[in-house]
């Protein structure tokens, strides 16, 4: 994994950072795996703008993702690892003994020709997916479980992971990656690993245009708007601050939005770092 800068040649070269993609083998996607995948330019079902700041962008496909990993005790061989533009981390295309073809999470480490497996009873190593209950304590884990059956739920993106720090009888104790405490029934399922493309946070795209190839449009802050646009807005020159909040008067920056009566607190031991 690594990062490539350019030499200033233009204003839009002299602080652009972006992958090398080295890991990258093929840039064809398998056509099997592909959906469309339409924009909404932020607006919902009747056209209503309902998310500010997203339209345009390149035109993308999505690829399905095997976030299960229910082919129990089936090895399946690395293909290729190739970029997904719709997540931060890279796929790799696994082709199992019986033909079929999958796309899965590529964690750090993983090379093409590599097996990997999954269920109860199979190997704790990179790329293998089994219950919670046989993985080693200390163990590095991604693409965890929250219900048993329901696929991979946490530590998706680019280079996240969380540590499996102890089994307590039917839960084991995760540590996340927010550094949040919390258990999970050791029934769930989690993949062996980091995920791939650490180097992800340590990218610049060096000019806005690259924004609007990400389908992101320019965003206005609130204390720039006039008082009627914004809670924050308005005021003589350069004025700015009051509370923080959003748009529809939410305060922001330290308001605590999490309900207090969500059945998920139980599971919670230590809440995450501010």
């Amino acid at each position: 994994m690594a990062i490539k800068k350019f030499k200033p040649t233009t204003p839009g070269q002299r602080n652009k950072a972006i992958s090398a993609f080295d890991e990258i083998t093929t840039n064809k996607p398998q056509k099997s795996l592909l959906e469309p995948l339409k924009r909404t330019g932020g607006r919902n079902n009747t056209g209503q703008m309902t998310m500010r700041y997203i339209g345009g962008g390149h035109k993308k496909m999505y690829r399905v993702i095997d976030f299960l990993r229910n082919k129990d005790n089936v090895p399946a061989e690395v293909l290729t690892i190739e970029y997904d533009p719709n997540r931060s981390a890279r796929i790799a295309l696994v082709q199992y003994a019986d033909g079929e073809k999958r796309y899965i999470i590529a964690p750090a480490g993983l090379k093409v020709g590599q097996k990997v497996e999954s269920g109860s009873g199979v190997a704790p190593e990179v790329g293998n997916t089994l219950p919670l209950s046989e993985i080693p304590v200390g163990t590095m884990v991604h693409a965890i479980e929250l219900r048993p059956g329901q696929g991979a739920a946490m530590a998706r993106s680019a280079g996240t992971f969380a540590q499996l720090a102890a089994r307590e009888g039917n839960h084991a104790v995760l540590r996340l990656p927010s550094g949040e405490t919390r258990m999970v029934l050791v029934s769930c399922r989690a993949t062996v690993g980091v995920v791939s493309n650490g180097d992800h946070n340590l990218e610049s795209y060096g000019k806005a245009g690259r924004s609007r190839w990400l389908g992101r449009r320019p965003h206005n802050r609130g204390v720039v708007m006039n008082p009627h646009d914004h809670p924050m807005g308005g005021g003589e020159g350069r004025a700015s601050g009051g509370h923080p909040r959003s748009r529809k008067g939410l305060p922001a920056k330290g308001y605590k939005t999490r309900n207090p009566k969500a059945t998920s607190n139980k599971f919670i031991i230590e809440r995450r770092k501010k």
